[in-house]
C-alpha cells in the first residue's frame, strides 16, 4: 500500500483495515483489538459524533488515558473531518479547564466515569450503533489534531498540523527506515506529547501493531524491558533521560531488548558518549540507534542522524544530522541573514498551520520565506553547521528549555508561580549540570506551600524540583537577573535538618533517601507529598534504587505512587512486603474532570 496515494489519515487506515482485517492492530495488557475491530470501533465513534453535529473542521478534545478506545476515537475523528485534541488527564485541573477554554472543542470525550455532564463518555461513543452518513471529503489541509505547547506568557499554546503534514512525515523518512506490518511499536507517551503522533500513525498507518504502554510501566524502566521483551517489540522511541534510565535496567538482562529494530530518539539534546555502554552490549547493527531533533510546529521530526558506537567514542557535539528531504533547513543571524552559527528556521511541507486562535503570535513564528515559497518557522535552537555538513545541536536562543522530551517555557513557569498571593517575584531556571528545575521567589510563601500550588496548577514535567526563598532578585549591572548568582543562591550551605521526633526508624530512612534524590536542605515533613516536594517520575525511580538499597527489600513503582509520602510509604512498607507493579493500567492518580462549562462552538 503506497502512503502516497492517500490525501487523509481516515482513508489510508481504513484501506489498510480492509487489506488486513484479522491482524492484531492495538494491544493493551491482555487486551487487544484487530485492524477490523479499530475500524468498527472507529466507525461507532464517528457516527455518535455524526449524531450529536460534528462535521468537517471542527474540534474534537480527547481527555483520556492511552487506552484502545482511546485510537478508535482519534481514528473516528479523522473520519468525520473533524481534528483531535489529546489532553492528558493527569494534567492538573487548572492546566486541562484553561486548554478547554482557550480550544473550545466542538465536543469534549472523557474516559472516567466522574466528570461533568457536558462532557461524553468515550466507552458510549466506542459502542454507539448509529446509522452510517457519507464520510466528507477530506482535505491534506484539513487539521488533524492540535497539539498544546508552552507558552512564554503563561498561556499554553495550541499547534495545528493537518492531515498532509502528518502523511508526508511518513513517506518523506520511508527510505530510512522502511517500516513494515510485522513491526511491533510501542506508544510510550502521552497522547498530549507530539512524540504520539509518530507512535500511533507509524503503527497504524503501515499494517503494524501498536502496544499501549501503561503510564505507570513507563516509569519503570525494569517493567518497560519486560514489555519489549514480552511483546517483541521492534520500533522503540525515547527521550535521551527516559532511555539513560532504561540502559541501566537492561544492563542486569540484555537480552530482553533483543526484538529491537531501531531505538529513535527525540524531545531533548541526545548525549552521544552517554550511549558507550550500550554499544559495548549490542553494537550499533542491531538496533539501529536514530536521533531525531524535532518541533510540535514542524510535524514532530526534523532531522534525521543514525548514531554508531564510533560516535560514543569519539564525539562531543550533539549531532542531529540533515533534514527530512521534504524540508528545508536555513542557520540565520538575527538580521535574518546566512550564517553557519545561529537560529533554525525550518520550511517545508510540515511547518503547521501555526497557533490556534493566536494570529499575531503565528505570524512572529511563521515568517515569510525570503528564500523561497512558503513560511519558515523560527524555532528559538540554535546550532552550528559542521564543515562534514551536518548540523550541532547548541541549545535554546531564548528562555525555552528541552528536559526530559518536553519543551517548556520558563516563562509560563514564572507566570503561573506569580499568580500565588505570597509571591512578589520568581525566577525560573535550570540548575547548572543538571536537569532539575529551580524556582527563585521572592515573598512570604513557604517552599511547600508553593511546591502545592504549582502541582494544583502546572503539569508535572513543569513542576520546579526545587524552590528556593530569596530576599532579592540578583541583577548585572546592565539590570539583567544574574543567573550565575543565582545558582550560587541554590548552593549555599544547607540549612540544619528539621528535627521531627516523631519519625520512625524506616521514617528516617525513607527521609534520607529524600533528601539525596531532591537535593533537599532539610528533613522533609513525613506527610509531605513527594511530588509536591519537586519530584517527578522519573526521579522517583532514582528514589526506588536509593530506597531498595537502604531498606534491603523490593518495592514497585506503583507502591511510591501509591504511598507518595514519607509516613504513609513508611506505614505500607511495614504492613507487607512488595511486589512488582502489574502490567495493567491502574487508574491511580485520576481525579473528576470538571468541564469550563459550556463548549460548543457557534
Amino acid at each position: 500500500m503506497d502512503l502516497r496515494t492517500f490525501n487523509n489519515l481516515a482513508d489510508a487506515f481504513a484501506a489498510r483495515a480492509a487489506e488486513q482485517p484479522q491482524a492484531l492492530a492495538v494491544t493493551l495488557g491482555d487486551r487487544s483489538a484487530s485492524y477490523g475491530d479499530l475500524d468498527r470501533m472507529a466507525t461507532n465513534v464517528a457516527c455518535a459524533l455524526q449524531a450529536r453535529g460534528v462535521q468537517r473542521g471542527d474540534l474534537v478534545a480527547l481527555v483520556c488515558d492511552r487506552t484502545i478506545e482511546l485510537i478508535a476515537a482519534m481514528l473516528g475523528v479523522t473520519r468525520v473531518g473533524a481534528a483531535y485534541l489529546p489532553i492528558d488527564p493527569r494534567y492538573p485541573q487548572a492546566r486541562i479547564t484553561q486548554t478547554l477554554e482557550d480550544a473550545r472543542p466542538r465536543i469534549v470525550f472523557a474516559d472516567d466515569g466522574n466528570v461533568a455532564a457536558d462532557a461524553l463518555l468515550l466507552s458510549e461513543a466506542v459502542a454507539f450503533h448509529g446509522e452510517t452518513r457519507a464520510w466528507p471529503e477530506r482535505s491534506r489541509e484539513d487539521l488533524a489534531y492540535v497539539i498544546y505547547t508552552s507558552g512564554s506568557t503563561g498561556k499554553p499554546k495550541g499547534v495545528m498540523v493537518s492531515e498532509g503534514n502528518v502523511l508526508r512525515l511518513f513517506t518523506a523518512t520511508e527510505p530510512w527506515y522502511s517500516f513494515h506490518a510485522s513491526d511491533v511499536w510501542t506508544m510510550f507517551h502521552s497522547p498530549s506529547f507530539d512524540f504520539s503522533v509518530w507512535e500511533i500513525w507509524g503503527a497504524l498507518l503501515y499494517g503494524g501493531r501498536l502496544v499501549l504502554v501503561p503510564f505507570e510501566t513507563c516509569r519503570d524502566p525494569e517493567a518497560v524491558c519486560a514489555l519489549i521483551e514480552r511483546e517483541g517489540v521492534t520500533v522503540f522511541n525515547q527521550s535521551p533521560a527516559a532511555f539513560n534510565l532504561l540502559m541501566q535496567a537492561e544492563a542486569r538482562k540484555p537480552e530482553m531488548v533483543r526484538s529491537l529494530r531501531y531505538v529513535i530518539f527525540g524531545g531533548e539534546a541526545l548525549n552521544l558518549r552517554s550511549l558507550a555502554p550500550w554499544f559495548a552490549r549490542h553494537g550499533d547493527a542491531q538496533p539501529q540507534l536514530i536521533n531525531m531533533y524535532g518541533i510540535t510546529e514542524t510535524t514532530v521530526h526534523v532531522m534525521y542522524r543514525r548514531v554508531y558506537a564510533g560516535d560514543a567514542a569519539n564525539e562531543n557535539d550533539s549531532l542531529i544530522g540533515v533534514a527530512i528531504p521534504d524540508l528545508e533547513l536555513h542557520l540565520l543571524d538575527e538580521n535574518l541573514q546566512p550564517t553557519t552559527e545561529g537560529e533554525l528556521f525550518v520550511g517545508g511541507a510540515g511547518v503547521a498551520h501555526g497557533y490556534l486562535n493566536l494570529p499575531e503570535l503565528t505570524a512572529q513564528r511563521f515568517i515569510a520565506n525570503p528564500f523561497g515559497e512558503g513560511k519558515l518557522y523560527r524555532s528559538g535552537d540554535l546550532a552550528r553547521r559542521r564543515e562534514d555538513g551536518e548540523l550541532a545541536y547548541l541549545g535554546r536562543g531564548d528562555r525555552q528549555v528541552k528536559l526530559r522530551g518536553y519543551r517548556i517555557e520558563l516563562g509560563e513557569i514564572e507566570a503561573v508561580l506569580l499568580k500565588h498571593p505570597q509571591v512578589k517575584q520568581v525566577v525560573a531556571d535550570v540548575a547548572a549540570g543538571s536537569s532539575l528545575l529551580c524556582a527563585y521567589f521572592v515573598g512570604e510563601a513557604e517552599p511547600a506551600t508553593l511546591a502545592s500550588f504549582a502541582t494544583q496548577h502546572l503539569p508535572e514535567h513543569m513542576r520546579p524540583n526545587r524552590f528556593i526563598a530569596i530576599d532579592a532578585v540578583p541583577l548585572t549591572i546592565n539590570g539583567k537577573i544574574d543567573r550565575k548568582a543565582l545558582a550560587l543562591l541554590g548552593e549555599q550551605k544547607p540549612a540544619a535538618a528539621t528535627h521531627h521526633t516523631s519519625l520512625s526508624s524506616a521514617e528516617t530512612k525513607i527521609a534520607f533517601a529524600w533528601r539525596n534524590v531532591l537535593a533537599l536542605d532539610a528533613t522533609p515533613h513525613p506527610e509531605q507529598n513527594f511530588f509536591e516536594a519537586g519530584g517527578t517520575s522519573l526521579l522517583l525511580h532514582k528514589l526506588r534504587t536509593e530506597l531498595e538499597h537502604t531498606l534491603a527489600q523490593p518495592i514497585s513503582i506503583l507502591t511510591l505512587f501509591q504511598f507518595p509520602s514519607i509516613r504513609s510509604l513508611a506505614t505500607a512498607l511495614e504492613a507487607k512486603p512488595q511486589t512488582q507493579a502489574p502490567s495493567t493500567p491502574s487508574r491511580t492518580g485520576f481525579r473528576p474532570i470538571r468541564l469550563p462549562g459550556k463548549v460548543t462552538q457557534s
